[in-house]
Parts: structure tokens; sequence; C-alpha cells
């Protein structure tokens, strides 16, 4: 079959990318290629009583299907340059700003009109960050939540599916360059478009990392993140979540100068498992509907590690932390602070003992012995400083569950248009390397869409 433009994953850079295309020119003849499951069928068996442990699915349902790794987070979209990708490097900041606030009228079209946008413009906290030597970084979130989000990413499917055509459970082995366009392989079978649009995510990674092989495109490596997700009783940083929901804060260390940051803020939440490629690491939800909210706050404490030659494989030193946390604990690790500072490990006792009630069964553990003594000193250093700003915040009971790992894609070589050194061939949203969030993700979908079209 042939296509005008053929989609390679339907993760926020996919959706976006289709649905723009289609406002541009709705006789374009659109596929979409997706490794997992439409949103309905994506169930992880370890989410119900019978699993306790990944059985590694063919196609994990967390990682992979309609809607990406994004489907069944928090829905946070943050509209800043500050972080969360590097897109504005390749396009500008105030073009990647104007199209996060277009994706965000999207969102609020399709479903996300009730939920609240937050900002930091303005806001007497900054001030109060400075002077215990943190840095609150600017930003506008809009706040879909769990459930919002899932709603949101069904109605935009419903507007596509009838328009674009969609085969899930279809991962593409290879591509081909033609004369006239790019040959697009599941296992033996193929189809032919003009244009290619690569957004294969996270989950994508090593697959991205062939095709940029096999097509000899430059890559460079890119980072990992490191750390713990806290979670500590939701009225001691209510203050700052009631007004900004989203904080994101940084912290240079005394010890090292490293940056420690918080990341992915969830008010009344709950921490849960994240699942990637076996690995079983931490993470956060929250919801909008009050009857799923807890008494509880979590959030992640991260610390970028860049490395240089000769070593590149920054993901696999991520993972190798990771698989330590799962081989001495089952899974994640939680322990009291006041156990981390005391130099010894959590018990079941001190837990249940403790003023917080856990929303993970996690095991009781030392984070010690997993995470490195430079990074876990940083996360230390930043507990302090942001109890200067949230009283409360390095009580002996707040919980650390660990690790938390960010993996990123290696990041692709491309130019102003999203497009690698072959025309028509184009890396967008994380699995570029470029973009490290929903909005920066959605966002460059719909710059390259829009380029499409122009030529």
């Amino acid at each position: 079959m042939k296509y005008d433009v053929i989609i390679i994953g339907a993760g926020p850079g996919g959706i976006f990318s289709a649905y723009e295309l289609l406002e541009q020119n709705k006789d374009l003849k659109i596929a979409v290629f997706e490794a997992g499951a439409p949103l309905e069928k994506r169930r992880c068996p370890i989410d119900g009583d019978k699993v306790k442990t990944c059985i590694k699915c063919k196609t994990c349902a967390i990682m992979s299907g309609f809607g990406g790794a994004g489907a069944f987070s928090d829905g946070k979209y943050n509209i800043t340059n500050d972080f969360g990708g590097t897109l504005y490097e390749h396009i500008g900041k105030k073009k990647s700003l104007e199209l996060m606030h277009y994706v965000d009228d999207l969102n609020v079209k399709f479903g996300g009109g009730e939920t609240k946008m937050y900002s930091t413009a303005g806001t007497k906290f900054k001030k109060l960050c400075l002077q215990n030597k943190l840095n609150l970084l600017d930003a506008s979130v809009r706040h879909l939540g769990t459930d919002i989000n899932y709603i949101v990413l069904e109605n935009i499917y419903q507007e596509l599916k009838d328009k674009v055509e969609f085969r899930f459970f279809y991962p593409v082995s290879r591509l081909e360059m033609l004369e006239d366009g790019y040959r697009v392989f599941h296992e033996e079978e193929y189809d032919d478009c003009d244009k290619c649009i690569v957004s294969v995510g996270r989950s994508g990674s090593k697959w991205m990392e062939s095709v940029c092989k096999d097509l000899e495109i430059p890559t460079k490596s890119n980072r990992v993140d490191l750390g713990v997700r806290v979670e500590l009783p939701a009225v001691i940083f209510s203050h700052l979540t009631d007004e900004l929901y989203e904080s994101k804060i940084v912290y240079r260390t005394e010890k090292f100068e490293d940056n420690v940051r918080t990341f992915c803020m969830n008010p009344y939440g709950i921490v849960v498992n994240e699942n990637t490629n076996g690995i079983v690491t931490a993470n956060g939800h929250s919801y909008e509907d009050p009857e799923k909210q807890t008494e509880n706050t979590n959030f992640a404490l991260l610390v970028s590690k860049h490395f240089s030659e000769p070593f590149k494989d920054s993901n696999g030193y991520g993972e190798s932390i990771a698989r330590l946390s799962n081989m001495l604990g089952g899974g994640v690790i939680v322990q009291r602070f006041g156990d981390l500072v005391r130099g010894r490990r959590s018990t079941v006792t001190r837990v249940e003992e403790g003023l917080v009630r856990p929303t993970l069964a996690a095991t009781p553990g030392d984070l010690s012995l997993v995470l490195p003594k430079r990074i876990l000193d940083g996360i230390i250093e930043m507990i302090y400083a942001l109890d200067k700003i949230a009283p409360g915040t390095a009580n002996d009971d707040t919980l650390l569950y660990g690790v938390e790992v960010k993996f990123y894609n290696m990041e692709v070589d491309i130019d102003e248009n999203l497009e690698t050194k072959y025309k028509g061939l184009y890396v967008i949203g994380d699995g570029s390397g470029v973009t490290h969030s929903l909005s920066h993700a959605s966002a460059s979908g719909i710059y390259v869409a829009r380029h499409i079209t122009e030529e």
C-alpha cells in the first residue's frame, strides 16, 4: 500500500502529528503503525492480584500502545522551555511555546476543559526559594490527571479513527529508502510512503538505535536521571501545590556542586511501579477525581548523569542500578528518611509505626546499598534544603522509594525541521532524544505536520 505519510508510533508525537496533518490537508492518506494495543485494550498483568512480577509480555501495555508511555501518566503538560527537552534549540523558543499552547487548546477541546492551568509566574515562592538556595523554574502546567488524560486520548482517537488507518500490534521491523520515499517493513510485509515520521518514544529506543545504525544517521549519548520518589503528608507541601500544583525546584549541592531537582509532583497522589523492559522502578500518579485522592503528596528527586568518552551507554548505567534495587528488594525498595540518615535499613515494623502510610507496597530496605554515594548525598542535601521552604520534608517518617530512573533515548541528529539527513524522514518525540515530556513531544508532532503540509 502507498501512503502520503506513515507515522511509526502512536504516542503523543504520533497522535498530534496525525491530527495536525489532517487539519492542514484532509485529503492526505495517512497510516499509523503501533507495536502496542488500542487504548481500551492496554492492560498490564501485574495490575491485578494474581501476577506480582513482570512476565515480560511481547509488548508492554504500560509503555506501548495508543497514547504511548504517557497514557497512564499523571497527565501533566508543562508549558515551558526551562525543562522537558530541548525542542526550542531546533525550532526556536517562541515557536516552541506557541505550539505547546496549541496542544493545550486541543487537550481542553477533547475533554480537559474542566481542569486547571497553574503557573509559577509572579508567585511569592520564587523569592522564598531563592532565599534558601533553591531555584523555582518558570512554567505553566495543565494537570489533566491520570483519569482525564485517558478521556482526552480516547476522544482524540474517536476523532481520528475513521480518517487515519491505525494498525495496532504492528511493530515495524526496519526502514528502507526508496528513490521517492520510504519502505516500512512489518516482518516481511511492507508499505511505501512519501514521508515517514518516526515517533517511537522511550520504549522504542533500542529499535531507533538500530535504524540510525543501518541508515548511518549520526547520534550522540544522552543523559540518565537517577534518584528516589519522596512521599510525605500532603499538608507539608500544600501551600506550594495548592497554588502551583507542579513546582520544579533545582538545588545545587554544596558538596559536589551537582544539580538535584524535583520532578513529577503529585499532590494527594499515589506512588506506583513503572515497568521498563522488565525493570521495575518507582513513579507517581494523581487524579482529578477527589474520591481517588489520598492524604499524601509524592515527587521525585533526581540527579542527571552525563558521560563522556569512552562510555556511551547512559541508559545501561541506569538499568544496572535499577536491577540492583530489584535484586535486593524484589522490585522497588522503600526507606524512611530517618533510617537513611542513621545508616540503618528500614523494616516492616519501622514503616508501619511511621506517620506516613505508604501508597505503594514496596519492600523496606536500605537505599545506600543501591544508589551511588554521590547521588544519595545530593538527595539528602536537597531534602534538608526543601525542609526550609516546606517544614516537615526532612521528618524521620518521610518515605523514599528507590530507585526512580528516567531513561532518555540517544539524541538523533536532526535539523531545524526535525528532519534527518534524508529528506522526508523525521524523528520526533522522546524517541528523538530531543523531547522529554508530553508537551514537548506533542508540540514536535504539530511542528512536523505543519512543515510537511507547507512544503
